[in-house]
């Protein structure tokens, strides 16, 4: 990298100037200006307007309304699902609901696609997708006597283990493809993954799945919010994500599911809770399902949960999606440029791809002290990122909330820091968070 030009701050303080989603990061509450938040892909700001909302609700709505107020809470799952699909998913409105949490929901349509499929016995995985996603599968293929296939995409394994070529833990559609037959009743991958950031191609792999007549469930907790997902595009059917990362909803905030209007009629969730009923206040004795998207309902949403989701996908669909990929692909192509410049020759790695159109809105870097090093960041340089095991860092630029200039200088500390050998000697606290 030694014919590239240096990046100096004047470069990321040009970025800044010409951004035109810069004015947003004063949409949110910085408590101290001096920290480099990069871990916005993990959690995301508070924004001001979310304090408004919710002492709104409490204040407004629970205080005086008391039981009351459920006569327009009752349904909000729907209009908040149809503004986050519109906002970031590229979809029609009746087919995603805002309710309970990414695990629940990612259960609800794993086990739902399966049934949809009967006499199919096979399920698909990939061994770097995220725990709780290999976990819930694993314990559905058990109690559905199910075979489970992990395509071994990061060496470690997993039940099933198959070894499939893969670059930065990337599934590609042919090397799916071999794995594919008509026993193949699910596929189950990440549209961004959550450790190495690389992105799939969603309408490759879909298709290429639907053709041999299976189901893929998508996760997108790390893309929605930071790429353009094109959900009616790309012919996805089915998909989970959560809304606390690039979402900026909050700490444990609602998740969300979509189900494609083609394919809603035809799938039984497991779960078959009383808001998911048709004619939901009679309380009959039989269960038959709603002909919409609330099918897919278990129960009571989350009302002070979704007021947050509403501002923050508000903002997002304010900012424009098409923006905000744009800027994830600038920031992570800024990072990538500093580490070259000032990490590798300090024996990190780069696990992310160059090419911004394979990654989404975070990298990853390893080092032999990784924790060590990250630790120390958020400790004695005031940079926030995560680090992930064995051996890696994620680093972040949450559009909407990051600037380029908080990019520059989280990865300057960064350098200095370990230049000065600070980490080496800091004891951890054992917080077991990281």
């Amino acid at each position: 990298m030694s014919n590239q030009p240096e990046i100096n701050v004047d470069h990321a303080n040009d970025l800044d100037s010409q951004d035109p989603l810069r004015a947003f990061k004063d949409e949110f509450v910085i408590t101290d200006p001096s920290v480099c938040y990069l871990d916005g892909n993990s959690l995301g700001r508070l924004p001001k307007k979310t304090v408004t909302e919710v002492n709104s609700f409490l204040m407004n709505e629970w205080g005086p309304e008391l039981v009351d107020g459920w006569s327009h809470w009752i349904d909000q799952a729907q209009p908040a699902g149809d503004l986050l699909a519109r906002a970031v998913l590229g979809a029609e409105a009746g087919q995603t609901l805002v309710c309970d949490t990414t695990s629940v929901n990612f259960y609800q349509l794993c086990v739902a696609a399966i049934k949809a499929r009967p006499g199919r016995k096979t399920v698909i995985i990939d061994s770097s997708n995220f725990p709780t996603d290999r976990y819930v599968l694993a314990g559905i293929a058990e109690a559905m006597g199910l075979n489970l296939v992990t395509l071994d995409t990061d060496g470690s394994g997993g039940p099933g283990a198959v070894k499939i070529e893969s670059e930065f833990e990337r599934v590609t559609a042919d090397a799916l493809a071999p794995h594919l037959n008509d026993d193949v009743a699910l596929v189950t991958l990440q549209a961004i993954n959550y450790r190495s950031g690389a992105r799939q191609n969603l309408k490759e792999i879909t298709d290429l799945v639907r053709n041999h007549g299976g189901l893929v469930v998508w996760d997108c907790s790390h893309a929605a919010g930071s790429i353009q997902l094109d959900f009616e595009k790309n012919g996805v059917d089915l998909a989970v994500g959560c809304t606390y990362k690039y979402g900026n909803s909050g700490p444990g905030s609602p998740a969300w599911l979509f189900v494609s209007n083609r394919i809603q009629k035809e799938l039984r969730v497991p779960i078959q809770g009383w808001f998911a009923q048709d004619l939901q206040f009679e309380m009959g004795p039989d269960f038959d399902p709603a002909d919409t998207i609330r099918r897919f309902q278990i129960a009571s949403p989350s009302i002070i949960g979704i007021r947050g989701v509403e501002v923050a996908f508000e903002m997002i669909e304010r900012a424009g999606i098409a923006n905000i990929e744009l800027k994830a692909a600038k920031g992570t192509d800024l990072m990538i440029s500093l580490f070259h410049q000032w990490l590798e020759p300090l024996g990190f790695e780069l696990a992310t791809p160059k090419e911004h159109f394979l990654r989404g809105g975070h990298i990853i870097i390893t080092h032999p002290d990784a924790k060590q090093i990250a630790y120390a960041m958020r400790k004695i340089s005031k940079v926030i990122p995560d680090y992930r095991e064995p051996n890696a860092i994620r680093l972040a630029i949450s559009p909407l909330a990051t600037s380029y200039r908080e990019v520059f200088d989280g990865f300057e500390r960064l350098r200095d820091l370990v230049v000065s050998g600070e980490h080496l000697g800091l004891a951890q606290d054992g917080n077991r968070v990281t």
